[in-house]
Order: C-alpha cells, then structure tokens, then sequence
C-alpha cells in the first residue's frame, strides 16, 4: 500500500483549497502540503481558445473530462469535478455579503447569527479581493463602508450597461458595475488583461479571470505543494483509541484496486458543499456511527443558498446586445430590511439581453419564415426597444431538513452510495415566500415604468438554490453545529473543514468571495497550530 506523509493534507481541489494553500505557504514556507483532488489536472490553457472556438462551431463541451462520469450527486447544480473546481468556469462576480448576515438572528429572529464579527470578517474580505485582483467601485449605500479601496477600479461600463444604468436609476435605486475578479487592463499574478472576449461563463482565453489552475501551476513549480490529481478519497480514518484522524484513504482512478494512504498532522477538508459533508458521512465507524465530525447531528443538516426571481423587461431605450453580457450592474439597496417592517433581503440585478431579438423561423402564428419576410420579421424585433434581464438573489434560510444524505439507489463503482440533497426552507422562510415575490415584482414593475416599460409576462421563482453553501456549519456550540468559526471541526482537533460548507446561512448575492475570504481566514488559524 503507497503512504504518503505530510504536515498538511489538502482534500479537495477547488478555489478555497488553493487559497488556504497560498497563504500556508507564505505563513509557514517550510510546510509539506499535499493535496488530493478526485478530478483531473486540466492544466492546457493555450489550448482553450481553440475549445472555445470548437463549442461555437459544433456545440462540444469546452472543458474536457472536468466531471467524474459515476461521482454524481442528485440535486447538485454543477457536476465539475477537476483541479481549479467550479472556479474554473465562473463568472468571476465578487460581491460581498453584509453585516446583516452575520446577525440574522439579533436583529430580525431569523436563522442563526454567525460566529464572527462584522470588522473581523471585512478585514478578510479586503485580502480576498487583493488575492484575486477584484475590480469594482465604491457602493452608493453608506452602510457597504470598507476599510480599504478595491485593488481596481470596477471594469468600464459597455455602452448598453450605460443606458442601462441610465434606466434603472430613474426608479430611484442606485446601481453600481458588479464587483469582479478580472485583471482589466494589465496582466496581473501570471494572468492577461482582460480582452472582452464575453466568454467569461466559459472559456478566459487570456486568464483576466481569476482561474485557480493558475495558482496551482505556481505553487507546484516553487514545489510549495504536491498534488495527487485522479485520487478519490473515500475514507477518513481516526488514530487508535483517539478521536484525531490518523490517514485518509485514496483510489486513483487509473488503480482503483489499490488504496493510497495520506498521513498527515492535519487535515483540511475543501471539498465544497456537496462532497465534504458526503466524505463525513462515508466516514461512519464504531465510534462516530452517525459519520465523521458529527456528534452534533448537523452534518449534511442546513444545506443552505439562495433562490431568486427573475423577469424579463422591454424598455423604449436602444442598445445592442452582444457586448459584454456576463457583465451586470447591482443595487444592494434592500441588503437592509428595518425591524419593523417585513423582513426581505435581496440585491436587484440587471444585465442586457438579446431575449426575444433573435431571428426566427416561424412567425407568431407559426407561418414558415424565409428569405425577406425572416429578415423584415427580425428587423422589426431588433431594431425596436431593448430587453433587459432582471434578477434579485433574496434571503432563504434553510431548516434543519434542508439535508445532504446517502443514497443507497445511487453508488460508485466502488459501492460508495453518493450524494442526495433536499434543500428546504424554514418555516418563516416559507411564510414570507409570496410577500417576497411580491416585493420583488413590484420593484422590477417599478424600474421597468420608469422607461415606458413593461414586464415581458409575470416574474418567476428558481427551482434551484443558487450559490449553495453549508452542510457543515459554524457555530459556537458543539451540540448544534460541526466546527467553529475557524473551520475547526468541534470533534477532531486536526480535522478543518474551509469555505461554502461552513456557512450558516447563503445571504443574499453571489458567494465565492465570502468562501474565499472564510478560507483565507482558516488558514491564519491553521498556520498557528501547525
């Protein structure tokens, strides 16, 4: 049996796993780190402009082999699965969460606070936007004050975001370009600039966006770490007679009869919000029955995100779709709720869209198009108005029920049952369901009139929690959650779960920046006891 034996062993390859890493390393730069990732090492960047042009031309996937075919999870949104993770195709949106977040439960009696004070967290939200090189402005709402600029200004306004803009704050919202990790007009950390190619949900052909595969490649050329890609592990073991955890146990892809042994001082787990709680879970012994870290009962338990409205609105002003539509603009102007109205939190987003401005084969009626007659019919469409999208990420708190278990319906090839998650809301969540709809329907009426607008049809509800986060939640008690506001699990002194799974609760706009700045967060406390 091959062991491998380090200071730290990494497990998970994602965005907060490389960030803990970095910071390790320029904290503590004689540590042994190795780090274990279940996915594949998709380190072929001068490849990916020729990808990108392959999914334009014949619809093929840009990101070759990036899942695990039999490593699947009943209602995740995402099944990528390689070395850099989901932030290898993300938007780069760095928003921030607000202090009401983090006191849900002092000020409105909903959910649960966090265990961590406003000041201490922005101090970190300042070295997550530095690490990733996020551009943006300052908000327009005194209560969004910082304690530090951002590293860039936000990314120029395209001329439709500009009328946009112009548009929307006619309903009396203010509106700012949404924060974002992208590197806008000089290369920065072995990155290009930012060429405006709008591939940014996809393809970065330059690395404007930030890409962890790029921070891994730095960190295995200064031999700062080791990466063990195409090893799923499937086991955490506990040291004899103590309840610290002695190894994990990996099988590479290529060997799966052969089971690898990684011994560390210290583990951290940086699996993301699906596979950490499900690698807990599989963990189950004699001594822990229920899983891993899991005297409290809450692991896999308040899997938490956000859902959100959306709409769609034709407006009088003229703009012209296609120039940089992954960009948007925000208003936070209800990230605060007074205590004595009733509670909803949401942003309000807005970007172009070509909905509806499309050519087309049939008519309204369903008469076939062709030659003149389809090109009068998309020239009346396109040259007339504008659509816009509309969106508001609103507050969702999960119940204790809101869960993450195994299912014995669904198993690996090596009889593993995976992942099932079903997100529910708490009760007052539910309660207040209709009156949010409400609200969000009658501010984006509002913003769509303020232009001789309209709503193209009623504004609709997701199905799916967006960001998700939590099934290892911080909490001061060990009774009720699983490990402290540090990541430290409440039962394993060695054992640190980082990022998305430790969150209480989801807020109320995108997440990676708060799962970042957690995890640059961790990684102080880890690097103290190390």
């Amino acid at each position: 049996m091959p062991i491998h034996e380090s200071d730290i062993c990494v497990i998970g390859g994602g965005i907060t796993a490389v960030m803990v890493m970095e910071r390790l390393a320029e904290l503590k730069p004689n540590l042994k780190i190795t780090v274990v990732e279940a996915g594949r090492s998709i380190f072929d960047r001068e490849n990916r402009g020729t990808y990108h042009r392959r999914a334009l031309d014949y619809g093929e996937h840009p990101w070759h082999d990036d899942y695990i075919e039999d490593q699947q999870a009943r209602g995740m949104i995402s099944m990528t699965m390689a070395v850099g993770g989901q932030a290898l195709h993300w938007g780069g949106a760095c928003n921030r969460f607000s202090e009401e977040d983090l006191r849900l439960r002092s000020l409105y009696g909903l959910a649960d606070d966090w265990p961590i004070d406003w000041t201490e967290l922005e101090k970190f939200y300042v070295q997550a936007e530095r690490r990733l090189n996020v551009a943006g402005d300052p908000s327009p709402y005194a209560e969004d004050r910082r304690s530090a600029p951002y590293p860039q200004p936000a990314m120029p306004l395209s001329f439709n975001l500009q009328v946009l803009r112009k548009w929307a704050e006619q309903s009396g919202l203010k509106f700012s370009p949404l924060p974002m990790s992208r590197n806008v007009n000089t290369p920065f950390d072995g990155r290009g600039a930012c060429g405006l190619y709008d591939t940014c949900g996809d393809v970065c052909p330059t690395g404007a966006r930030y890409s962890p595969d790029y921070t891994y490649q730095q960190l295995i050329a200064a031999k700062k770490i080791t990466l063990h890609d195409r090893m799923l592990v499937r086991k955490l073991v506990l040291a004899d007679g103590r309840d610290t955890i002695a190894a994990a146990h990996g099988y590479h892809q290529d060997r799966p009869n052969e089971m690898t042994e990684y011994r560390a001082k210290l583990f951290v787990l940086a699996s993301g919000q699906c596979w950490s709680p499900h690698l807990l879970l599989l963990s189950a012994n004699s001594r822990f029955p229920n899983g891993i870290a899991n005297r409290s009962g809450t692991v896999g338990r308040y899997m938490a995100g956000h859902k959100f409205i959306s709409a769609q609105a034709t407006i009088d002003d003229e703009t012209f779709p296609g120039q940089n539509m992954t960009h948007s603009l925000i208003s936070r102007e209800f990230f605060r709720c007074a205590k004595d109205q009733p509670f909803v939190r949401h942003d309000t987003r807005v970007w172009e869209s070509s909905a509806g401005k499309e050519p087309r084969l049939r008519a309204a009626d369903g008469r076939l198009l062709l030659g003149d007659e389809l090109l009068d019919d998309w020239r009346s469409r396109a040259l007339k108005g504008s659509s816009v999208r509309l969106r508001a990420y609103y507050d969702s708190h999960p119940s204790a029920d809101s869960r993450l278990t195994l299912d014995p319906a669904s198993k690996n090839r090596y009889g593993d049952p995976m992942p099932k998650i079903d997100r529910q809301l708490d009760a007052a969540a539910v309660s207040r369901d209709g009156a949010t709809l409400a609200h969000c329907t009658e501010v984006f009426e509002r913003m769509a009139k303020a232009s001789n607008g309209r709503l193209n049809g009623k504004p609709s509800v997701s199905n799916y929690w967006d960001h998700p986060a939590g099934g290892c939640r911080m909490g001061p008690d060990p009774s009720t959650s699983v490990c402290d506001s540090f990541g430290r699990t409440h039962d394993h002194e060695n054992l640190f779960v980082i990022g998305a799974p430790t969150l209480p609760t989801g807020g109320c706009t995108n997440g990676t920046l708060t799962f970042v700045a957690l995890s640059m967060r961790s990684a102080g406390r880890i690097a103290e006891i190390i």
